[in-house]
């Protein structure tokens, strides 16, 4: 019994670890916000390889920790190659990331650029806030005060 039990452990392992990442294209997230009209969806896209990306992690996840009793969803959207996949579920594991991690699944990079946002010149970090039809769409690195104020700023309409 124990004997099978670590057998299974020890193969599903791998597997385990990469359900942390999920797979996401473009319209599969615009149906993820459309179908949200009273929540606050906070998207950020992000690489590993990034410096500024990895140093704004921790507001995020700050961000989505603090209001977690509120109508808010945090998304992270790497923008790393799906190549990448098991090096960015170790990435994940290791910075025991608690918001929802996305890999975004396009082929044409420039395509899903202009629709996310027509004015994003694809770089990053970029920060998308949704709120029912409102959108709001940043090429920066935030501080945890500059998310929070953004948030409370789209989320009262203003």
């Amino acid at each position: 019994m124990i004997k099978s039990l670590f057998i299974t452990i020890l193969f599903c392992a791998p597997f385990i670890a990469f359900s942390q990442v999920k797979l996401i294209n473009i319209d599969q997230l615009n149906n993820r916000t459309n179908h949200g009209s009273d929540t606050t969806y906070v998207i950020n896209f992000w690489a590993t390889w990034c410096a500024p990306c990895i140093k704004e992690l921790d507001s995020f996840e700050k961000l989505n920790k603090q209001y977690k009793n509120e109508k808010l969803k945090v998304l992270l959207i790497s923008v790393d190659f799906e190549s990448k996949l098991s090096s960015l579920s170790t990435f994940i594991k290791k910075r025991n990331l608690q918001t929802e991690v996305f890999l975004i699944n396009e082929k044409n990079e420039q395509e899903y650029i202009n629709r996310i946002d027509s004015g994003w010149s694809g770089a990053i970090p970029a920060t998308l806030f949704i709120k029912n039809n409102d959108r709001k769409f940043f090429e920066k690195e935030f501080t945890y005060d500059q998310l929070a104020n953004e948030y409370k700023s789209i989320k009262s309409g203003k």
